[in-house]
């Protein structure tokens, strides 16, 4: 009897410590495939959840994103027409295409159809962006995440680039030039934000002007003359506002209140009424009067 309980517990005792070799084991190798999951992440530049690791320049691919099986909703499918890029999906990607928009042929697109634009008052050699601020709202910069991705559609790979801006961003450029959007063009192959400001254009494959009118010299299109104008109280085309139209000289009815106006072609403003005192030829919208020194100064207009 002695000897049977004894031999019971030898049994015992020799499954217990099998059980824990065998769970130790296990822990052992389950910890294996998370340390290796992320060794190998990180040596792709990314961190264990797959997310790109700061500080990895983005990566140049050709073909658009939806040749390369780009995520729904994300880069610039996920970017809301007119909005800043902001959230974390929307800078995972951008796609730049060599296009057509409205009378722009070529100019630049995004993913998603919108146009691209270059601004005069920044530089390619070295690029440099000068739009912040309100500006940048008015011109969100297209922006993409360290470690992200640029999709090349018909675009030269040696153009594109990227720029950090002052907030730590990076922007892409087009031969050297920042890029951007226009928040008034809330439909892709609008080109609302052409010749705004005598300084903003569509952004051409190689980084030029895009459009007939856009370097100046002999030979240029001149605008069409604007028959009506939407000026505007604030900045950046904010409200109240008050319309404007007609042939010749029209005074405006609350003079010197506008500090943007937007219009469809070129008009003469005056800063006082009946067409008198200091004048502007403007060729479009503009979104700061005060940039011109016709903040709050605009009492009368000339169509035509």
């Amino acid at each position: 009897m002695i000897r049977k309980r004894t031999a019971l517990i030898v049994s015992f005792a020799t499954s217990g410590a099998l059980l824990l070799t065998a769970c130790g084991g296990d822990d052992k190798d389950s910890s294996t495939p998370a340390s290796s999951a992320a060794a190998t992440a990180a040596g792709r530049g990314k961190s264990a959840d797959g997310s790109p690791s700061a500080g990895q320049a983005p990566s140049l691919q050709s073909g658009t994103a939806k040749a390369n099986n780009a995520p729904p909703r994300t880069g610039d499918w996920a970017n809301e027409p007119g909005k800043p890029a902001v959230k974390p999906e929307a800078q995972r990607w951008v796609q730049v295409s060599a296009s057509k928009a409205g009378a722009l042929n070529p100019v630049v697109v995004n993913g998603a159809g919108f146009t691209l634009y270059r601004f005069d008052k920044d530089s390619a050699n070295p690029s440099k962006s000068t739009c912040n601020g309100d500006c940048a709202s008015t011109w969100p910069p297209v922006v993409v995440a360290p470690g992200g991705k640029i999709f090349l559609d018909g675009v030269d790979r040696s153009k594109v680039g990227t720029v950090k801006r002052d907030d730590g961003t990076l922007q892409v450029t087009v031969g050297g030039w920042p890029v951007y959007r226009f928040s008034k063009d809330t439909e892709p192959g609008e080109t609302k934000g052409q010749g705004v400001g005598g300084t903003w254009f569509g952004v051409t494959p190689d980084g030029k002007k895009a459009g007939g009118n856009a370097g100046g010299g002999s030979g240029s299109v001149q605008p069409k003359p604007a028959t009506s104008v939407v000026l505007f109280d604030d900045r950046n085309f904010g409200d109240p506002s008050q319309g404007l139209a007609g042939k010749g000289c029209q005074n405006v009815a609350r003079d010197n209140v506008a500090s943007s106006l937007q219009a469809q072609g070129s008009l003469k403003i005056w800063s006082e009424r009946n067409c008198t005192g200091k004048s502007k030829i403007v060729n479009g919208d503009v979104a700061d009067l005060a940039a011109i020194g016709f903040d709050n100064d605009v009492s009368s207009v000339f169509f035509g």
